[in-house]
Order: structure tokens, then C-alpha cells, then sequence
């Protein structure tokens, strides 16, 4: 028995030797865990507060502006946009600006001070953005309870019976179907995990198999190696695209509302962020195991928890909401579910594009110097 723990502590000490001769695994295994609890712990909630909402008030009467203020004083909204057209707030519904608008018709204060038996009290429109349906659903649960509210407080004050009627309309996803809203999401994350990854290993592999050096030394320039690696993974990122989209529409009959060839044509500007970003993970690895974990672990999954993939950004402390910003998939979600819930098209999604387009060269000229270096 003696000598069997002998050599199990012979073992173990071996293998502690061999994290400590690879600081950057060492690094890996301690560090990567605080970070994903840091994140998590501020990403994760299912609260809903903060939802930026648009206030149409035709009426601008002092009942209106009370029922406005009504809302602006809950801690679960919060006014971004107060108009008195709704023409003018549709747009931002589509691009996501705001995830509701609140419709106050003219005449609404003569109503609400007088109504009448048959006609009742004036009714407020209330138009939601259904895209998110499970956030949508608590929030326009909160309207509700905002109304409720606004009604007793006002028989409370004047003992008047007849208070306002809440009307909830839904758009882009009115029946709130939560699979309409992870689908489309879905193929934004698929590609960008297959093609980091991927990607993430090819040239980790060659210098492993040691035929790194031999590449450099043909007549291949620098460019045409980068290239001839990325670009069978960029074909196979647009055929996962093709199938996801071919399965989303016809087994899980999610609506594709929007243009196929503009959807396709953001996944190749995606591509430029998810190929571009592997690249740089094999410029910072050394065997195809570290650049596996450092592209899930440093990369893939700090995405996943900040790009609003499941938790509403707006719903993220502020901090934590700047950092989003610097975040690809953020704006690639926001692209898919547009083109398929919303059939918005370039003239609204084209900061989106900018955004991704801007990553993806940076990036890919971050691991072009970075090669460089290596050399």
C-alpha cells in the first residue's frame, strides 16, 4: 500500500510540474472560472428593468403628462423617446431602440375626467415589440400593473369611477412564441462557435505537425497561406447558415419576414469577426488544446452570456452594458432577428453591419501583426 501512494504522489507532482511549465494553461484554469462567475453573476438575470419605451401623447393634456410621469417614476421603464406621432416612433420599434410605445390618444384627459356609460374611460394603447417574447410578456405585465395602479390612485384622489382602459398590441412576434426569438439566435451562435474554433486550430496544427516552417518557405506569400486557411471555413460557415435557415423556416416554422440575400451577405461580414478572431487565438496558442480553451473560455462563452443571446443587455448594470458594445455577436443578433422577425432591411440594420464590418478588420489585422511578431 506504501508503495502505491508512493508513486500516486509521484504521479501527481509529474502532472503539477507540467501545469507549471505551461503558465499560459496554468493562467487558463485559474483565471478563466473568476472570470466566467464575474460575468455571469452581472449577465445573468431574468429581472426586467430599464425597458426603453417610446410615450406617444397626442392629448398633452395635465392628465396625460401625470399618466406619463406615472410611468416615467417605475423603476421598469424607463422614457426614451416622447413624441406625439406614431409614425415617427414605428421606425424605432423596428430597429429596437425601444421596445414599446405607449399611445395616449387625443382627448384623452375630457375622456378620463368624463366618461360616459357607454362610451367608458379613454383607452391607451400599449404596442410591444414582441421579438423577446419571454421579456416582452413581463413587461407588458408591468403595464398592466401600472395601469391598475394609475386607475386606484386617481378613484383614491376624486372617488371617479371609469379610469383608463389598457389595450396591448404586439408586434413582429404576436404570439409570443419564445422559439421565434431563439432560433434565429441560434444561427448567429452556431456560426460563430464552428468557425472560431475551427479556425482557432488550423495554424495551431500545422506548427504542431511542424510543417508551419516549410509553409513559410514556399513561394506562398503570407496573405495566400491566411487566405487558403480561412476560406474553407468561411464555405462552410455560409453552408451552416443555408441550413439553419432551411430548417428554422421548415421544421420549427419560425417566419422569415426579410431578405435572404441581405442575411447572407451580414453572415459573410460576420464571418470576417468569427475567422478573424480564430486566427488571433492561434497566433496566442501553442498546442491546438490551448487554442481550444482559450477561444471557449476567454472568448466564445463570455460572448454567449453578454451579447444578449438570453439575457437582455438593457436589463445588465451599465458597466457591464459598455463592454457589450465592443461584442460581435451583439450585432449580429440584432441583424438575424430583424431580417427574420421584423423584415427590416439596410436602411435600418446598417449600423449593425458597420459595426461587425469594423471588427471583423480590426481583428484581422490585429492577428496579422501579430503573426508578424511571431516570425
Amino acid at each position: 500500500m506504501t508503495a502505491i501512494w508512493t508513486r500516486l504522489r509521484t504521479l501527481v507532482w509529474k502532472e503539477f510540474l507540467e501545469l507549471r511549465r505551461s503558465p499560459q494553461l496554468l493562467r487558463l484554469v485559474l483565471v478563466a472560472p473568476v472570470v466566467q462567475l464575474v460575468l455571469l453573476g452581472y449577465a445573468a438575470t431574468t429581472d426586467v428593468r430599464n425597458v426603453p419605451i417610446a410615450v406617444v401623447d397626442a392629448d398633452r393634456s395635465a392628465a396625460s403628462r401625470r399618466l406619463v410621469e406615472h410611468f416615467a417614476a417605475s423603476p421598469y421603464f424607463d422614457i426614451v423617446v416622447d413624441d406625439v406621432d406614431m409614425a415617427r416612433v414605428a421606425p424605432r420599434l423596428a430597429s429596437g431602440d425601444v421596445w414599446m410605445a405607449v399611445v395616449v390618444p387625443a382627448g384623452f384627459g375630457r375622456t378620463l375626467e368624463r366618461p360616459t356609460a357607454t362610451r367608458g374611460g379613454p383607452v391607451v394603447q400599449v404596442v410591444a415589440d414582441g421579438t423577446d417574447s419571454n421579456s416582452s410578456g413581463v413587461a407588458l405585465a408591468y403595464v398592466q400593473g401600472l395601469v391598475a395602479e394609475f386607475n386606484q390612485r386617481r378613484m383614491g384622489e376624486g372617488g371617479v369611477a371609469g379610469g383608463l382602459d389598457g389595450r396591448v398590441r404586439v408586434w413582429f412576434n404576436p404570439e409570443l412564441e419564445s422559439r421565434n426569438f431563439m432560433v434565429p439566435g441560434v444561427l448567429a451562435l452556431l456560426l460563430m462557435i464552428v468557425t472560431t474554433t475551427l479556425t482557432s486550430m488550423a495554424i495551431v496544427r500545422e506548427r504542431e505537425h511542424g510543417t508551419l516552417d516549410q509553409l513559410y518557405v514556399t513561394p506562398i506569400g503570407r496573405w495566400e497561406l491566411v487566405l487558403g486557411k480561412l476560406l474553407p471555413y468561411a464555405l462552410i460557415g455560409i453552408i451552416d447558415v443555408l441550413l439553419v435557415v432551411a430548417v428554422s423556416v421548415h421544421w420549427f416554422e419560425v417566419p422569415l419576414r426579410g431578405s435572404v440575400p441581405l442575411l447572407l451577405a451580414a453572415s459573410v461580414v460576420y464571418l470576417l469577426c468569427t475567422l478573424g478572431l480564430g486566427l488571433f487565438v492561434s497566433t496566442i496558442s501553442s498546442t491546438q488544446q490551448q487554442a481550444m480553451m482559450t477561444a471557449t473560455f476567454f472568448f466564445l462563452v463570455p460572448m454567449i452570456y453578454l451579447s444578449g443571446f438570453v439575457f437582455p443587455i438593457e436589463n445588465m448594470p451599465t458597466v457591464v452594458q459598455w463592454v457589450t458594445t465592443i461584442i460581435p455577436l451583439r450585432y449580429f443578433l440584432v441583424i438575424v432577428r430583424g431580417i427574420f422577425l421584423k423584415g427590416v432591411g439596410f436602411e435600418v440594420l446598417w449600423p449593425q453591419f458597420a459595426a461587425i464590418g469594423a471588427w471583423g478588420v480590426a481583428v484581422l489585422a490585429l492577428a496579422a501583426v501579430r503573426s508578424r511578431r511571431l516570425d
